[in-house]
């Protein structure tokens, strides 16, 4: 890989772990990443309108993928209510495709490599080692990061399958965000009764900065897949478990024990062992 490419991943991880980073200092967590998504629905709008719609069958992936990305949003609120960063990131992180190859495995026989095995082994080690012991997660906040990473598991899936029925990405991608940009606050109104944003806030403001964060995080990602190849791309980018681990130190105060940090090691060794591809 190219200089280029692995600064894009290492960049793609702080900014992953950053916005999250951002999420977590919120008082009101779910105001802030409805208002987050408003930064990527006004972006992605220009691009709906100007692609061809997606292909007919495609339809119900879209809408299925903006529903799940929806419950993301909500389930990754209610983690950091209860866990600090620096313990629910890495159990989401590591989750995800801890999920998929274990779904992959009981659910379509696939059968798991040797790293894959170690990958399992690795990942469900080191989620034990961020909840058990002195200073553990809180049994809510694991759950809350299981169901969050289940769920971006699924998304993804529904994505993977949706974006070759639409044949084309970048309207399938449009109309997902529009979607979802439209059901956030759609969601928060029927959790919270209403849905008031200050355009004169500085809060707001910085919700939406935390927005464009967000979704350059996805922006760089892309564009380093789209200069190199996807499994040591993808190792990089779980670096990010490590960048989330210090910035809850230097930033949210969060205690950073070296117990914690090699069972973030441990999940980050694990993702990059069941996500990589030769």
């Amino acid at each position: 890989m190219s200089t280029t490419v692995i600064a894009l991943a290492l960049f793609a991880a702080v900014l992953h772990a950053s916005w999250n980073a951002f999420l977590r200092t919120r008082a009101d967590r779910l105001w802030t990443v409805t208002v987050m998504s408003f930064s990527s629905t006004l972006v992605s709008i220009p691009f709906a309108l100007f692609h061809a719609l997606p292909a007919a069958a495609a339809w119900p992936y879209v809408v299925l993928s903006a529903g799940l990305q929806v419950g993301y949003s909500v389930f990754l609120v209610a983690a950091y209510r209860y866990g600090e960063l620096g313990q629910v990131y890495p159990i989401v992180r590591g989750s995800v495709p801890l999920l998929v190859t274990l779904g992959g495995y009981f659910l379509a026989g696939q059968q798991l490599t040797g790293p894959e095995i170690l990958g399992v082994a690795l990942v469900a080690g080191g989620i034990m080692g961020l909840s058990l012991g002195r200073g553990r997660a809180s049994t809510t906040s694991i759950l809350y990061a299981l169901a969050t990473g289940a769920i971006i598991a699924a998304y993804a899936t529904v994505d993977a399958i949706g974006v070759r029925t639409a044949q084309d990405s970048g309207a399938y991608t449009a109309w997902v965000l529009v979607l979802y940009g439209a059901l956030l606050p759609a969601t928060f109104v029927a959790l919270r009764g209403r849905l008031a944003v200050d355009l004169r806030a500085p809060e707001t403001w910085k919700a939406l900065g935390g927005g464009l964060f967000a979704l350059l995080a996805y922006g760089v990602v892309v564009a380093a897949f789209a200069l190199g190849p996807a499994g040591p791309i993808t190792a990089i980018r779980e670096t990010s478990v490590f960048f989330a681990a210090f910035i809850g130190r230097l930033f949210l105060g969060e205690a950073l024990t070296p117990r914690r940090l090699s069972a973030c090691a441990v999940v980050a060794l694990g993702a990059i062992c069941l996500g990589y591809q030769a």
